[in-house]
């Protein structure tokens, strides 16, 4: 049987990446992302009920570990999920929680 190689960095950044998600707010934003595409700051603190410097800290947070990516259009902010496979992370976590 060959060895299984393991890419450390690989799973390094992935850690990195469900660090970032395992908040309760941060999965919320993340699965507000995955039905609306994208979404400013704006959008995203009202939908929630937070604070906007909450929503950008935990934005910002999403942004640095390559979770969301943001575009400027005019004076606005858009954020939007980076990857399709963390939306599928986010869907999995969604069944999890309504097998009970």
């Amino acid at each position: 049987m060959g060895h299984l190689i393991i890419d450390i960095n690989k799973l390094e950044m992935a850690a990195s990446k469900l660090r970032a998600m395992a908040h309760p707010m941060r999965i919320a934003i993340i699965d507000l992302l995955n039905t609306h595409t994208k979404l400013s700051v704006t959008e995203i603190y009202e939908k929630l009920d937070i604070e906007q410097a909450s929503a950008s800290h935990h934005l910002n947070i999403l942004k640095n570990k390559g979770v969301l990516e943001s575009k400027r259009e005019g004076k606005k902010i858009y954020y939007s999920i980076k990857s399709v496979s963390l939306t599928e992370i986010v869907d999995c976590i969604n069944r999890c929680n309504d097998e009970h």
